[in-house]
């Protein structure tokens, strides 16, 4: 006997355990973990093979151990096994990869719908419906430039003041400025083609208000059909040579555009005026030309076109010292000759660039 802190009785001996009544149940057995797992597997599908090995490995071990759960395993064998034939079967008819391909072209299409304020200089996309009529749009679907598209973003700008200007004097505005825009863009307007006309998204009183919209988005757009390719032909895509050759006369398209709408007749003074800055811009355009090297392709047909704009030159310095309308007229027609519309064509195609001149307008 063992002894006890003093003043406590010793411990009594435990009572042994008491036997189960008769006809009690004895302990549940345990559900195999495996088996339960095989039959998710088979429910859900994800990977069917998975649920046979997990069925097969169950059975072993609920044989073993006595648990339950041989039913679950069988099932979700069963499961497993049907899922199996019917992937294959799938594959085999090239149904399942149909269902891949459209799950691919919904993310696909999901990856590039972005929003219209999102448009970057440069980016190419499809507006839903095309861009022929005028709504509300809030995103587009980006493509890329190589394949059929809309439009293509030519720059932005922003718009000031804190009230908003109303759609008119916005339109009014965008006209003028994306115009401008597009130029810059696209320096070589012989290669814009016949449908790209100038598009552009401007703020609503909506999101004026709600997001701070302020942003006039321009670009150019398929008045028909589609346009292929970038039009984009700036400072990031030209050579120097093309560059050069460009600026150079796109500054003489640009000066004879001002030309004033009165006759001389009517208005001689601003005739008179309108001659002298083309003289000077043709004078800048020709020593800009010969300022520069050209490649040994391009240096011949591009002196060719220097010695029209000294000839042209000539002709609208003696307009703009014209003391009479009839002096004028004398030196206006052979100034323009001077200037044909296909001016260049041999120097475009020695730069490669576009040489088809662009449609004169009718009307």
């Amino acid at each position: 006997m063992s002894s006890s802190p003093q003043g406590w009785p010793a411990p009594q001996q435990p009572y042994p355990p008491v036997p189960p009544p008769p006809g009690a149940p004895l302990p549940s057995a345990n559900t195999n973990g495996l088996a339960i797992t095989s039959l998710i597997a088979g429910v859900v599908c994800l990977v069917p093979p998975l649920g046979l090995v997990l069925g097969a490995v169950a059975l072993r071990q609920i044989k073993r151990r006595g648990e339950r759960g041989k039913g679950l395993a069988i099932a979700g064998m069963v499961l497993s096994l049907i899922s199996s034939l019917l992937i294959a079967v799938g594959f085999a008819t090239g149904a399942f990869g149909d269902a891949l391909d459209g799950v691919r072209k919904v993310k696909d299409e999901v990856a590039s719908s972005h929003s219209a304020f999102s448009l970057r200089t440069g980016d190419c996309f499809d507006q839903p419906g095309g861009t022929a009529k005028e709504q509300e749009v809030e995103r587009v679907k980006s493509v890329d430039c190589a394949t059929p598209h809309d439009a293509e973003v030519a720059g932005s700008f922003q718009l000031a003041g804190s009230a908003y200007p109303g759609v008119p004097a916005i339109e009014k505005l965008a006209e003028e400025r994306c115009v401008s825009i597009g130029e810059k863009y696209s320096l070589d307007s012989w290669a814009v083609p016949e449908n790209a006309v100038t598009f552009y998204y401007h703020p609503t009183a909506e999101s004026w208000r709600q997001v701070k919209d302020r942003t006039v988005t321009c670009a150019f757009a398929a008045e028909k059909g589609k346009l292929t390719g970038s039009l984009r032909a700036d400072g990031t895509t030209l050579t120097a040579d093309q560059l050069t050759y460009l600026e150079a006369l796109n500054a003489v398209d640009a000066a004879l555009l001002k030309e004033p709408e009165d006759d001389p007749e009517t208005d001689l003074d601003g005739n008179v005026a309108w001659a002298g800055a083309l003289e000077k811009t043709l004078g800048s355009s020709v020593a800009r030309l010969k300022g520069h090297t050209f490649a040994p392709a391009a240096a011949q047909p591009v002196a060719g076109v220097v010695r029209k704009l000294e000839k042209a030159r000539k002709h609208w310095a003696e307009a703009a010292d014209a003391a009479d309308a009839d002096t004028f007229w004398e030196h206006y027609e052979p100034g323009y000759e001077a200037l044909p519309l296909d001016l260049g064509k041999d120097a475009r195609g020695a730069l490669k660039l576009s040489t088809k001149a662009p449609v004169e307008p009718t009307g």
